[in-house]
């Protein structure tokens, strides 16, 4: 932080989607300061790709050396939630999950009552659907028009898609979102993307704001 208690620099991290590799390379690349710099990461850890548990249980580890660090929900932990609870199980294993629940059975975790360790459950527990600074809005999928940040719904936090992205809207501060994949990232006045298809063979992009610095793995 600087003198006045306010972070220097921001990172914000797209879908990761349990690309464990790319996303240990992503952190060796940034030249954050975690004393004086906040990260935050969009949500989407798990489902997709291979290593669904590494991935959390390395942020759960990484969290607790280095307190500047804010975790999103995106929609796949939302669907992972449901899942555990036993809502929507097909949903869940149809969009992804079926990979996630592959990583847990590897080290000794298989569906059932204790499927999940009390530590990552936890995290799952305290994602956060959005953050906020002065400048921008940090959230898994983007906003809907014309509605208060107190008064949008979780399911367009997390789920929207071509309404956001196509909107010209102002939203009174930048909105840095995931969630729909980018051949690259999106630029433009009122929104920042950075969900570059990490899980689908491209990379995983991080962002550096103010200064719009992006860093791929």
């Amino acid at each position: 932080m600087n003198h006045n208690g306010v972070m220097n620099n921001l990172f914000a991290i797209g879908d990761i989607h349990g690309c464990f590799e790319k996303l240990k390379m992503l952190i060796g690349k940034m030249d954050i300061n975690f004393k004086t710099d906040l990260l935050i990461f969009l949500g989407d850890y798990i489902d997709r790709g291979p290593c669904s548990y590494e991935v959390v249980d390395y942020l759960i580890e990484l969290k607790k050396q280095q307190e500047n660090i804010i975790f999103l929900k995106g929609n796949h932990e939302e669907m992972f939630e449901n899942y555990l609870a036993g809502v929507d199980r097909f949903a869940y294993l149809s969009n992804g999950g079926r990979q996630t629940i592959d990583s847990y059975s590897r080290h000794g975790y298989k569906p059932g009552k204790d499927f999940i360790p009390k530590e990552h459950m936890e995290f799952f527990k305290n994602l956060d659907l959005f953050y906020e600074t002065d400048h921008y809005i940090f959230v898994h999928a983007g906003l809907k028009e014309k509605k208060a940040l107190a008064d949008q719904s979780q399911d367009d936090l997390l789920w929207i898609r071509q309404k956001f992205i196509k909107s010209k809207h102002n939203f009174g501060k930048q909105i840095v979102f995931g969630h729909t994949p980018l051949a690259s990232p999106l630029v433009q006045s009122n929104k920042i993307g950075i969900d570059t298809g990490a899980v689908y063979g491209n990379s995983l992009t991080c962002v550096k704001l103010p200064d719009l610095i992006f860093y791929h793995a």
